[in-house]
């Protein structure tokens, strides 16, 4: 199974869904199915929804399910909470490698994938990679491996299945994936309560009442935001959401 994650547009609320033109050729692979997704105002780099299909397909029977984030930086690291193995793709030419420090990418990742091993940059990416693990390894119980590919000549694919399989050993013999599941069950819930509690405000300033009069006050500057922003919250946790 297959899910593919595109970025909403802001201004239209729709979605190109590009993945899925790209994989038209697999789309009739027996045993293969395409569940392309907009994140429709989800930050993380995922859909609200992404983890309800991870788990139609796990019920489906799909033995594997790989996720297609809309990348990842500071923010688009929903994918650590919903995949047991996170796989992160450079690419040479797509900037310095030494970027992802920032973009918090080597927190999340499992693997490191250089693609398109084929051009020029690529055994630069790959070393410059290994050189920030290097700096971490004292700090790191799972050394993320970096793997080659390129998927023009089917290069390095064996060695990254490789490399999810060693990873899943390592999380089942340590006890780490079973209390992964549990983590992200909890984590499920609580993403679930804030979705409701974001639609709830949503709801309440789009409508007469208290948060409307809190908010106009803060217009007109007769109230600052801090104590507006708490005095709604004591209104929406009092029951004011079902006055």
């Amino acid at each position: 199974g297959i899910i593919a994650v595109d970025p909403t547009s802001p201004f239209s609320g729709g979605a190109l869904l590009g993945d899925r033109i790209r994989m038209q050729n697999h789309a009739v692979d027996h045993g293969v199915f395409i569940r392309s997704m907009g994140t429709r105002g989800s930050l993380g780099g995922l859909s609200h929804t992404t983890g309800e299909v991870i788990k139609a397909m796990d019920a489906f029977g799909f033995e594997w399910v790989i996720i297609e984030t809309v990348g990842v930086g500071q923010a688009e690291i929903d994918i650590m909470h919903v995949a047991d193995t996170t796989v992160v793709v450079l690419t040479p030419g797509a900037g310095d490698a030494i970027q992802t420090i920032k973009a918090g990418i080597m927190e999340i990742a499992d693997i490191f994938v250089v693609n398109k091993c084929d051009l020029p940059g690529a055994a630069r990416v790959a070393a410059e990679v290994e050189i920030m693990l290097d700096m971490q390894a004292g700090r790191l119980d799972w050394r993320p491996p970096v793997v080659t590919t390129s998927t023009l000549s089917d290069r390095g694919t064996a060695d990254l299945l490789t490399a999810i399989d060693q990873h899943r050993r390592y999380l089942v013999q340590g006890g780490l994936f079973t209390r992964r599941r549990q983590t992200r069950a909890k984590d499920e819930t609580l993403s679930l309560v804030n979705h409701r509690w974001q639609q709830l405000v949503q709801k309440k300033i789009t409508t007469p009442g208290p948060v409307n009069d809190l908010l106009s006050a803060v217009l007109s500057r007769g109230m600052d935001p801090y104590t507006a922003a708490a005095r709604i919250f004591s209104f929406l946790t009092a029951g004011g959401e079902n006055h």
